[in-house]
């Protein structure tokens, strides 16, 4: 088969990992008979400093004419530092998510029973975790309006606005997964206090009448943070709007013992987009020590979730299993003996042709 991928390398880390993801990719191409045509745009920081625009024109056309995005990480400390800055790189990434309809970002949550021990929990707790997060990326007071601030300064408002098409569609999507699963969905609100909560746990409990297998919980998100480091164990599916649902993945997250391991999928109405949850690292930038796992993780959520090519997706995980419990791995997991960026994505590759 044949793919055309749109390539967003980005900021920081970005171009690092996405080199060993695209290694991966195309030694898994080779093993399996496809090719990928590859083309790089700009976006974020890099995108600004040479267009003015963090999402130019020319790159969101190639995102929708493409079969699927591999993306890299966005961000800058010249634009985090600089409060006034009118254009920001992560103006981009809510742009086309926007633009592109991503509705939906999917982030699985595993552990490693080799790096129990890296978790900053208990290792009974987090000994047999797999967790789905699904978060909602187009709505809620990341987009909503009015939004800004008062003529003196000294006054700034955010508005938090959802519609019952978007929580419906959401919420439809994790029920669907759940039924693939152990048939547990947990919506997460705070419908005691926020009215659009509300309407999210409304909106859910008219949903799941159409899936009367599924069990299904809410649960209101500060219990949520709690029970997420109390008893991860526990989640299956969960699903939450914009924020809590940014807040509590990054939580999650953490339980591995590692945000270089995790993996996303942001999907809706049009190409879907594929990359590590965690940002671009520019502290590391250039070094060749960043983790690369989570995106090389990320291109096998592709094939599974954009071409349905489960059997690539599971040489891609199986390679990486097998790394992670020889502790060939960058420094975030083995310190006594780490492996450069480089060295994991060429490992990696190898692997998948043995």
């Amino acid at each position: 088969m044949n793919y055309n991928l749109a390539v967003l390398p980005g900021d920081g880390i970005g171009p690092e990992i996405i080199e060993q993801a695209v290694k991966v990719l195309e030694a898994t191409g080779k093993k399996f008979g496809h090719r990928f045509k590859l083309s790089y745009a700009l976006v974020g920081a890099v995108a600004i400093d040479k267009t003015g625009n963090p999402l130019p024109d020319e790159t969101l056309q190639l995102c929708k004419s493409s079969d699927a995005v591999l993306f890299g990480a966005i961000g800058d400390p010249k634009y985090d530092n600089d409060p006034k800055a009118k254009v920001r790189p992560e103006q981009g990434l809510l742009a086309m998510r926007k633009e592109l309809g991503l509705y939906a970002n999917i982030r699985p949550v595993s552990t490693y029973k080799a790096l129990a021990d890296k978790s900053p929990l208990k290792k009974e707790l987090v000994e047999g975790v797999d967790l789905v997060m699904v978060r909602e990326l187009t709505g809620g007071i990341y987009f909503g309006k009015p939004q800004g601030r008062s003529e003196d300064g000294k006054t700034a408002y955010d508005s938090c606005v959802y519609t019952r098409l978007e929580i419906e569609r959401i919420v439809k999507l994790a029920c669907e997964m759940a039924m693939k699963r152990r048939k547990k969905l947990m919506v997460v609100d705070k419908a005691n206090v926020l009215a659009t909560s509300r309407l999210w746990r409304e909106t859910a409990q008219e949903v799941a009448k159409g899936f009367s297998s599924i069990e299904v919980e809410y649960m209101f998100v500060d219990n949520a943070a709690m029970q997420l480091i109390q008893n991860p164990g526990k989640f299956d599916v969960i699903v939450t709007e914009n924020m809590f649902g940014d807040i509590l993945s990054d939580e999650a997250s953490v339980i591995t013992g590692s945000m270089g391991l995790l993996p996303s999928a942001s999907v809706g109405l049009h190409t879907s987009v594929y990359e590590p949850i965690h940002g671009s690292y520019p502290q590391a930038a250039g070094k060749n020590i960043a983790n690369p796992l989570a995106t090389i993780l990320s291109v096998a959520m592709m094939f599974e979730t954009s071409f349905g090519l489960l059997k690539e997706a599971a040489a891609i995980r199986h390679a990486v299993n097998k790394s992670v419990e020889e502790s060939f791995c960058t420094e975030d997991i083995n310190r006594k003996n780490p492996k450069s960026t480089s060295d994991v994505g060429e490992w990696i590759a190898k692997e998948l042709l043995k």
